[in-house]
């Protein structure tokens, strides 16, 4: 099943790209025996409510209690996400940008997931590096990552990199978030993500990885809300686009999707633009 060929990864579009978060998959050690028809159906219903309130695409990412440190990934927790992908990428139709995200760092397997389900990003969370997490220091591997990319001719699939995030921080220090932006777009990435607590320094990131790189798309990893979306991404100093999850939420992380919030969100962005 091809991709969807029509990825947006300009600085004119300010992606606006709606986080789906799964309830534990099949494979994993707190899965709901049964619950895996509700888990698709909630995945659907996420991504099309996102798609009707104005948002370009989203992330339907795996949210465990537990993680493994490095690339393995239970074989079917990757077909449950396969299949979840593939029914949004059904759902929303062209034009809707469908990624998916195996958590901790399954990079491999997000990208096969990717290929076969006709979606057209995945988020890496260490392509580059290594970051401290609760299940261990997560390694990248991107000699591993871009030679089983070309191996399923998934070239046409973006990555975004996280190089600053809530997911990432280079382990050991020693590197801006430009000098790490860098070495990811050299690996291969074809967009970095980044956020921190504080607006100041989001933009002041956004800058200095925008003075290195001056031409690898920015998607904020999180932080963002309705009270500050217009400063983060409608100004020209502000990001390429966001990954966007509990704003848009009716009761808080976790719960469904209120269509108005999503609409609200987008249009604090296009009324902010210079």
């Amino acid at each position: 099943m091809p991709a969807n060929q029509d990825t947006p990864w300009l600085r004119e579009g300010k992606l606006v790209l709606g986080m789906i978060h799964l309830q534990a998959l099949p494979g994993t050690p707190y899965h709901r025996d049964g619950s895996f028809p509700e888990i698709l159906h909630t995945a659907v219903q996420s991504a099309r409510t996102l798609q009707d309130g104005g948002a370009d695409g989203c992330l339907i990412q795996t949210v465990d209690r537990v993680y493994a440190a490095d690339e393995s990934s239970d074989p079917a927790r990757i077909a449950a996400l396969s299949l979840i992908t593939r029914a949004v990428v059904e759902a929303t139709g062209p034009g809707f940008q469908v990624g998916a995200q195996l958590m901790r760092n399954a990079i491999c397997s997000s990208l096969a997931v990717v290929k076969v389900a006709g979606g057209c990003f995945t988020r890496a969370t260490a392509l580059v590096g290594a970051t401290m997490s609760p299940s261990g220091l997560v390694h990248a591997d991107p000699l591993t990552v871009m030679d089983y990319r070309k191996k399923i001719d998934a070239q046409d699939v973006k990555i975004v990199a996280e190089v600053a995030s809530m997911h990432f921080s280079w382990f050991g220090g020693g590197k801006t978030v430009a000098e790490v932006a860098a070495s990811a777009r050299q690996a291969g990435a074809d967009a970095v993500s980044l956020c921190h607590a504080d607006d100041d320094t989001t933009l002041e990131m956004i800058a200095a990885v925008r003075a290195t790189c001056p031409e690898l798309p920015i998607i904020l990893a999180g932080h963002t809300h309705h009270g500050n979306a217009g400063r983060l991404l409608g100004s020209r100093q502000g990001a390429d686009g966001a990954f966007v999850g509990t704003c848009l939420e009716s009761a808080g992380w976790g719960s469904a999707i209120d269509s108005g919030k999503v609409k609200s969100y987008v249009e604090a962005i296009h009324t902010s633009r210079d």
